[in-house]
């Protein structure tokens, strides 16, 4: 059989097929951060890809999605000849069902074992908390996570409800004084990315509410890190309200 090659523009994707068959894997993106230890070659970022580096690697597949990668960039490649496949996640629901598309279609693999044991942890994971909480993203503008997102509905799943999640804008920009007005929420989630909220950075610009620091990956990522993220998460939150 002959060997594919697959190029990912997503660093969620790069990291699910690099823990189903690594060596499909030709080149990813510099914010491919996982597996550490990835050597392929680098196609700059996620908005900003080196194309002729892509179509030089001449891949079998390129993996994309419709929110992290530009449409003028996936035109460009699909022009070149390349086959892309691109997926929209703003559910967990469609999470579990573009990963199965990806590896299983796009990939030509085996379903893997990790995918099965992501679905049923979030299965069996409940709804412990019924609070209401604020999710920024960003900082220097302030932005935060609004409607139709992977990570609200993560969120939402444990019991964590979105103050912004009915707002028309899905990463909406709000003024600090209106995201740290007591009473609008009950709860601060700071991730370390995009931006890297920590405990000097970040919880301070919400003096009234709890703030809990979690892992970005666990919580906007969709591939191998949904095994852990329903406890990962869970915990951040339960140490926050403690």
């Amino acid at each position: 059989m002959t060997r594919r090659s697959v190029v990912s523009l997503v660093p969620s994707l790069t990291e699910a097929v690099a823990a189903t068959a690594p060596e499909l894997l030709v080149g990813a993106t510099d914010w491919c951060t996982h597996p550490a230890d990835l050597q392929v070659t680098r196609v700059r970022g996620t908005k900003n890809p080196d194309l002729a580096a892509v179509v030089g690697l001449a891949p079998d597949l390129v993996l994309a999605n419709e929110e992290e990668n530009r449409p003028e960039d996936l035109r460009a490649l699909r022009a070149a000849g390349l086959r892309v496949l691109v997926t929209e996640i703003r559910t967990l629901e469609q999470g579990f069902g573009e990963l199965h598309r990806v590896l299983t279609e796009g990939c030509a693999l085996p379903r893997p074992a990790w995918l099965d044991a992501a679905e049923t942890a979030w299965a069996e994971a409940r709804a412990e908390f019924d609070v209401r909480a604020v999710v920024p993203i960003w900082r220097k503008p302030w932005m935060v996570l609004g409607r139709d997102t992977f990570a609200g509905a993560l969120l939402a799943h444990l019991g964590v409800h979105n103050v912004y999640a009915a707002h028309d804008e899905r990463y909406p920009r709000v003024p600090m004084a209106k995201l740290s007005e007591r009473g609008s929420a009950e709860l601060v989630v700071l991730p370390d990315e995009p931006y890297r909220f920590t405990a000097e950075d970040g919880p301070e610009a919400f003096p009234h509410t709890p703030a809990a620091l979690c892992s970005g990956r666990h919580l906007t990522w969709y591939g191998p890190s949904l095994v852990e993220a329903p406890q990962v998460l869970a915990s951040a939150v339960r140490a926050a309200l403690r």
